[in-house]
C-alpha cells in the first residue's frame, strides 16, 4: 500500500502542557510520550528517554529480539555542548510518518525542538520498520555564547595528552551528539574507519580492537561494543565523512571508557550557526545486538538497506565510462558514441556514461586552457558542444533507448565562491533531464571545505532529486579532495570508488578486489561502482605476476559482481575476444538484483593476489557464494562462511569454473570449495536444506 495513505496527523505537545497519548504507530514502529517519559521503538529495539524539557536523557535500552535490557548509569543529557549548562526549555514535540518516494521507503520520525539560553536545538529521531536501530539528526539555530566549540589550541594541547583525557574532563570541552552509559568493566570495543580519497589511498579500511578502560579518544566511523559478561552489545555509527574529510574535526570521533561511549566532533561550530535558519550537524545511529559479530553486522546492514529505496531498472547497472582508457574526451562526439553504444549492446552494458568533454565549456582535464573557475560566466558551459554534438544529445539518447542502454552524463558543479551558483548547476541538470531524459549523473570534482559548501552541494542534489520526483541517480565520486563519503549524504545513489589506469600501471585486479572485500563488511556493496579495465592495453607497463594480462577478462568482471560493475574503458579499443564476455553478463543480469538483495559480507582471506577469498550474499533460506582462487597452488580451500555450523546446503554453479555440490558446514561453519586453476572464480547459488 502506498505509504502516503499512512501519513498520519501530526501529534504535537506544547512546552506548556505535556499530555499523555496513545502510541503513534507505523507498521511495527511506535512513539509514546507519557509525562516526562518518551519511548521510541519497534519489534527489534526500544529506547526509553527522560524527556528533560527536550534535552533527552537515555534511561534504558531494550533489545527486543533477545529480551535483554540495559539501564542507563547517568543523569547527563545525551547531547551536551560546551558553555550551555542551563536547563532546557521544550518548545515542541511531534511525530509523523515520512512518506514514501522514488528514493526512500516510509519511516517514522519524532521531532523535538528545545532551547538552551539563546540557542535552539532540533533533534529528529528516526525509526525504520523491523530494524534494530535508532537514528538521530541534529539542527541548530540562534545566538551563540562564544563558547568555542572548536578550539584548535585545546585539541592540539590537552586532547593529545592521554592523561588529561583519562581524567574524564575532555567531554565538557567539546560538543557531544550521543551518549551511551551502561556501566560494567568488561567491554570490548572494535573501531572501524573507512577512507575516501582513493586517488591517494589504497587501503580503505582499518580496524582497531581495544579493551575498555579509562576514557580514551578513538577515530572511526563505526564503534562496536560487546559486553563479555552479558554477551550483549551496541554499535554506534557516526554519519559523517571520514576523519580525512570532516569539518571542524577534533581529531577523534568517539570518547569511550567502561561501557560509556560518546560521539563527538559535530562537524560545525558556533560560527556556522545563524539566527534565521537551521544548520545541521553530523547524524548518529545506535543499534543493539547480541553475542556475535554477525548479528551486529546484520543490524547495520538492515539499517543501510533503508537509506535508499532500490528500483532495479534504475539502480542496478553495468555501466561503461570511456575515461578509463585515458582518451580524456578527445573522441567524445556523436558519431563515436553512437558506435560505442552499438558495441555496448553487443557486450551487454546497460548504462553508458559520457564523461568530461561532452559539454561546450572545457575543463582543465580536456584542454590546456580549460577551467572550472567561474563556470557560469558563460551560460552555455553545460550545454552539449555544438561542434561534437550538432544535434545535442538527441540521437545519442534515442540510439541508447533503441538498444536498451541508458545514457548518463558526467557533471562537475561550479565550486566558485563556495558553490554560490548551486541553483544554476541544479537548473543545468534538470534541463538535461527534461530535454533528453537523462537521470543518472556522475558528480565529480567536489571540494567540501566548509559548512556552506556542504549545505549548497546538498541543496543542489536534493533540489534536482525533488524536481525529478526522486527518479534520479547520482554517482558520487570519492576519489579526491574532501567529499561526502561512505556514510554521509548517501541517499542519492551510488559511489564512484576509484580511478585506476593501465596507462599508469596502477590497475591491479586484486587491489580492486581487496578494497571491495574490505569495505563489504561495513558498506553496502550494491552502492559501490567497481571498475574493470581493458586488460589488453599497456602490457608493457607491467612486469609482474599480478599484471591484468594474467587474468581472464571474465575474472576481471567477476571481481565487480557484488557491486555495480563499471566497464572503465572504450568499447572500440577492445579486441574481438573481449565480447565473449557477453553470455556471462547476460546470466549475471538475470540474477544481479537478487544477488544484491542479500546482505553481502566477505568470506575467506583478504585478497592478496595469493589468497582464497570471496563473498557471501545472505537471504532468507538461500544466498550466493562468489569464490576466488587467486594465484596459489591450493586446489581446495576450507572457507569459513556466515552459515551456522551443521547447516546442510545445496550449492549450484551459476558462473565460473566450479561445479555443483551438496555439503554440510563443519563446526567452524566452513565449506570446502574446489577450483582447478589459479586465478579462477565461481559464482554459486546455495539453498539451505531443511
Amino acid at each position: 500500500m502506498n505509504s502516503r495513505k499512512h501519513l498520519l496527523s501530526l501529534i504535537i505537545w506544547s512546552a506548556v502542557h505535556l499530555i499523555s497519548a496513545t502510541p503513534l504507530n507505523y507498521r511495527d514502529c511506535y512513539v509514546l510520550q507519557n509525562g516526562d517519559s518518551l519511548v521510541v521503538g519497534n519489534t527489534c529495539i526500544r529506547r526509553v528517554y527522560e524527556l528533560n524539557n527536550g534535552n533527552l536523557i537515555t534511561r534504558s535500552l531494550h533489545n527486543e529480539m533477545s529480551g535483554f535490557s540495559w539501564e542507563s548509569q547517568t543523569t547527563t543529557p545525551d547531547l551536551t555542548l560546551p558553555g550551555y549548562n542551563n536547563p532546557a526549555s521544550l518548545i515542541s514535540l511531534k511525530s509523523y510518518v515520512v512518506p514514501e518516494t522514488m528514493s526512500q521507503e516510509s519511516y517514522l520520525e519524532t521531532e523535538i525542538i528545545f532551547q538552551i539560553d539563546q540557542l535552539f536545538i532540533k533533534q529528529i529521531i528516526r525509526l525504520y520498520p523491523e530494524t534494530p536501530v535508532v537514528g538521530n539528526d541534529f539542527y541548530f539555530k540562534g545566538k551563540s555564547q562564544n563558547s568555542r566549540w572548536y578550539d584548535k589550541q585545546f585539541f592540539a594541547d590537552q586532547l593529545t595528552d592521554v592523561r588529561f583525557v583519562a581524567t574524564g574532563k575532555a567531554s565538557s570541552k567539546m560538543p557531544v551528539l550521543e551518549s551511551i552509559h551502561l556501566g560494567g568493566k568488561h567491554w570490548q570495543y572494535k573501531i572501524v574507519s573507512q577512507y575516501e580519497m582513493t586517488d591517494h589511498l589504497n587501503s580503505l579500511v582499518t580496524v582497531e580492537e581495544h579493551q575498555a578502560y579509562h576514557p580514551r579518544l578513538y577515530k572511526g566511523n563505526l564503534l562496536f561494543a560487546l559486553n563479555n559478561e552479558k554477551e550483549e552489545g551496541f554499535f554506534l555509527l557516526k554519519e559523517s565523512p571520514s576523519s580525512l574529510a570532516q569539518l571542524k574535526y577534533t581529531n577523534a570521533d568517539f570518547l569511550a571508557s567502561y561501557g560509556n561511549v560518546r560521539i563527538i566532533s559535530s562537524g560545525i561550530d558556533e560560527d556556522d550557526i545563524s539566527a534565521d535558519k537551521w544548520t545541521s550537524s553530523y547524524s548518529t545511529v545506535l543499534g543493539l545486538f547480541s553475542k556475535s559479530e554477525y548479528n551486529a553486522l546484520l543490524g547495520l546492514k538492515k539499517y543501510q538497506s533503508r537509506i535508499r529505496k532500490v528500483i532495479p531498472d534504475r539502480d542496478e547497472m553495468i555501466m561503461m565510462n570511456t575515461w578509463g582508457d585515458r582518451g580524456v574526451g578527445k573522441r567524445i562526439n556523436e558519431a563515436y558514441i553512437l558506435r560505442e553504444l552499438e558495441l555496448c549492446h553487443q557486450l551487454g552494458v546497460t548504462h553508458f556514461q559520457i564523461d568530461d568533454g561532452w559539454q561546450t565549456g572545457k575543463s582543465p582535464a580536456t584542454t590546456q586552457n580549460g577551467s572550472f573557475d567561474n563556470i557560469w560566466e558563460r551560460s552555455d558551459y553545460w550545454k552539449p558542444d555544438p561542434t561534437n554534438f550538432p544535434n545535442g544529445l538527441k540521437y545519442v539518447v534515442k540510439k541508447g533507448k533503441v538498444l536498451g542502454i541508458e545514457v548518463c552524463i558526467w557533471f562537475n558543479p561550479s565550486y566558485t565562491n563556495n558553490y554560490i551558483d548551486w541553483k544554476r548547476d541544479a537548473e543545468a541538470l534538470i534541463y538535461l533531464n527534461q530535454q533528453y531524459g537523462i537521470r543518472t549523473f556522475k558528480i565529480d570534482g567536489l571540494r567540501i571545505h566548509n559548512k556552506i559548501s556542504e549545505e549548497r552541494v546538498d541543496s543542489l542534489l536534493s533540489t534536482v532529486a525533488k524536481a525529478l520526483s526522486y527518479d534520479v541517480v547520482f554517482n558520487l565520486d570519492v576519489t579526491a579532495d574532501k567529499r561526502f563519503g561512505f556514510h554521509f549524504k548517501n541517499k542519492y545513489g551510488n559511489i564512484f570508488l576509484e580511478n585506476r589506469y593501465t596507462d599508469f600501471g596502477n590497475y591491479y585486479p586484486y587491489w580492486s578486489l581487496r578494497n571491495l572485500w574490505s569495505l563489504s563488511k561495513y558498506v553496502p556493496t550494491r552502492n559501490l561502482q567497481i571498475e574493470f579495465l581493458n586488460k589488453w592495453r599497456n602490457r608493457e607497463k607491467y612486469n609482474d605476476p599480478f599484471a591484468p594480462e594474467h587474468y581472464d577478462f571474465e575474472y576481471l568482471f567477476a571481481i565487480t559482481m557484488m557491486a555495480q560493475p563499471l566497464a572503465w574503458m572504450e568499447a572500440q579499443n577492445l579486441p574481438e575476444e573481449a565480447f565473449g564476455l557477453s553470455p556471462v553478463i547476460k546470466i549475471y543480469r538475470e540474477i544481479q538484483s537478487d544477488l544484491h538483495n542479500g546482505y553481502i559480507l566477505p568470506i575467506g582471506d583478504i585478497p592478496s593476489g595469493r589468497s582464497w577469498t570471496g563473498f557471501q550474499s545472505i537471504n532468507n533460506g538461500y544466498g550466493y557464494f562468489l569464490i576466488f582462487r587467486e594465484n596459489n597452488e591450493e586446489y581446495t580451500a576450507a572457507i569459513e562462511t556466515w552459515l551456522k555450523p551443521g547447516t546442510a546446503v545445496k550449492i549450484k554453479k551459476i558462473l565460473g569454473k566450479g561445479e555443483d555440490f551438496q555439503t554440510i558446514t563443519d563446526e567452524n561453519s566452513q565449506i570446502i570449495f574446489k577450483l582447478a586453476a589459479a586465478n579462477s572464480y565461481s559464482l554459486y547459488k546455495y539453498k539451505i536444506i531443511q
